[in-house]
């Protein structure tokens, strides 16, 4: 009798199977390698990436998340490193790439203590033990700040946008960005509500950025459906119609049969007739201007166009809610329902070349809720990255007015929280301590990769900045200009609150999640599987 022991295949045969301390270094060093490719965006002296997709699209950019959603990344650890980014992105605005190389750092310092055969479940609770302290901690530190502090604003604006594409003109930028936001916040029960969604970004090239403005209104990318309508309309009664100014086609298919020429020209007759009645009822209610979400016929055109009302359509509507926020005027589905009533306002609505692409601006509007940023930049790429420089600032903005708590950037935070760390990891016992202390050294990576992206010698900044904070020096952080250190609240380096906690908790979570993964199954290609089975098989 033979004593080979037929082999048991329980996964398919091109599976990949990784298990152990090997599945763990493996996604340990995807991880790390995503963190590595942004750390050398992060700080004043942050580099930025050239990124070249595969049909030849060019982004110059240092924002993390547009990186790393740019990068196509297949490993599924680091897609997981990726996902940080993006709630990043959601939740704040700002702070990807703080939060992804803190996530890198905290898997680096675990994999020095799972060498030491620390188990990782021990490791991962020591982390969340750590992360709560951090929390707690950040509560204790923070400042309150609300709308009535413009200069507060201003330097959050300011410090968002420090080191990216829009830096030249960022104390310009940062004073529309916190006018914009102020105009459109809004206070219910006693707490401030901002809705990002009402402050529309739109770039142009062509110009420098210190030409940026912000536009109490809206500005669409359209223009005047008919080149006889007036190109300004000053004091404007403005419509919003979401239905089609054309003729209705029927639901069903129906066939109208005509015997004779006359019955041609009396359908054609009331075709026209319909369509003066549209645009009767749309003179009659006192619109000067129309933004249609739908179509516009011809002759509804020639109508409107005689009576001297500028019409738009095809207006998207995300555009066509934000013009009812500017303007107040009501969306109204049936134009057989317009009156009077349903009018907004806007003070001057004109068509303007700009480039080579025709705008609609709605200027002068009463206490917009809605507003728009006109972002200007000398090339596409330039523009592109001063939008996305404005955008997190106005992110930045936004956090810290709904949560009403700031704190100092410039790593003097990260040094604080690392002090807490240590003395908190000093009251606990058993291993947790160990990861508790290297929770504390990972935090201290926002400074040190400051001082390294600033080409300085990043053990001698951190025993400075150890020696301040030891000192109870709170907001002491590095001035990477000067290599010195620096009182980042005096010198209005500051971030919100939000960035802080959200990078904090998104990092930790994920960190854990890989910690705790100690077998990666990668399943076989779908086509090879098709492949292998027979064609009875398919029968």
């Amino acid at each position: 009798m033979s004593n080979n022991v037929q082999p048991i295949y329980i996964l398919p045969e091109d599976t990949k199977r990784t298990t152990g301390r090997d599945a763990q270094r493996n996604n340990i060093a995807a991880a790390k390698a995503v963190a590595q490719t942004v750390r050398t965006t992060l700080g004043p002296k942050g580099m930025d990436k050239m990124i070249v997709d595969q049909s030849g699209d060019v982004i110059v950019t240092n924002d993390g998340v547009t990186i790393l959603e740019e990068m196509q990344i297949e490993h599924p650890a680091a897609k997981m490193v990726v996902e940080i980014a993006k709630t990043q992105e959601a939740a704040v605005g700002d702070g990807t790439t703080t939060a992804v190389v803190l996530a890198g750092e905290l898997l680096k310092k675990a994999e020095d203590l799972l060498d030491q055969e620390i188990h990782p479940t021990v490791l991962a609770k020591g982390y969340r033990l750590a992360e709560a302290e951090a929390q707690r901690i950040l509560k204790n530190i923070a400042e309150k700040v609300s709308l009535d502090q413009p200069d507060l604003l201003n330097s959050i604006a300011v410090t968002a946008m420090t080191g990216k594409g829009a830096e030249a003109n960022r104390d310009h930028l940062a004073s529309l960005a916190v006018k914009a936001v102020s105009s459109i916040a809004e206070r219910k029960d006693g707490k401030i509500i901002v809705d990002l969604a009402d402050i529309k970004v739109e770039r142009i090239v062509g110009e420098s950025s210190d030409k940026s403005e912000l536009v109490d209104g809206i500005v669409l990318d359209k223009e005047r459906v008919h080149p006889s309508m007036p190109e300004t309309v000053n004091d404007a009664g403005i419509a919003l119609l979401d239905c089609p100014l054309e003729i209705r086609n029927t639901e069903i298919d129906a066939k109208i049969q005509i015997t004779d020429p006359s019955q041609l020209n009396a359908f054609l007759d009331q075709e026209e007739r319909t369509l003066k009645m549209i645009a009767d009822k749309i003179i009659a209610s006192g619109a000067k201007v129309v933004f249609c979400q739908r179509g516009i016929d011809d002759m509804a055109q020639h109508f409107l166009s005689k009576a001297g009302i500028l019409a738009v359509r095809r207006v998207k509507k995300s555009d066509m809610e934000k013009l009812n926020r500017a303007t107040g005027a009501r969306i109204v589905s049936n134009w057989k329902e317009l009156s009077s009533l349903d009018l907004g306002f806007a003070g001057s609505v004109y068509e303007e070349k700009i480039g080579d692409e025709e705008m609609i601006f709605v200027k002068r509007c009463k206490n917009p809720k809605a507003v728009t940023l006109l972002v200007r930049g000398g090339t596409e790429h330039v523009a592109d990255e001063v939008k996305r420089a404005v955008t997190d600032a106005l992110g930045d903005i936004a956090a810290a007015v709904k949560d009403g708590f700031v704190v100092g950037g410039a790593g003097s935070v990260e040094m604080e929280l690392a002090k807490g760390l240590r003395s908190y990891a000093a009251s606990l016992q058993g291993r947790e301590q160990l990861a508790v202390q290297a929770y504390a050294e990972a935090v201290e990576v926002i400074p040190r990769t400051l001082a390294e992206n600033a080409g300085l010698d990043p053990i001698d900044v951190l025993t400075m900045l150890r020696s301040a904070h030891d000192q109870q020096q709170r907001w002491i952080g590095i001035d990477v200009f000067s290599g010195k250190t620096m009182d980042a609240w005096l010198s209005g380096v500051i971030e919100p609150l939000k960035i802080k906690t959200q990078a904090l908790s998104s990092a930790t979570a994920v960190a854990e999640m890989i910690l705790r993964i100690d077998d990666v199954i990668l399943g076989g290609s779908p086509e090879k599987k098709l492949e292998r089975r027979s064609p009875a098989d398919m029968m």
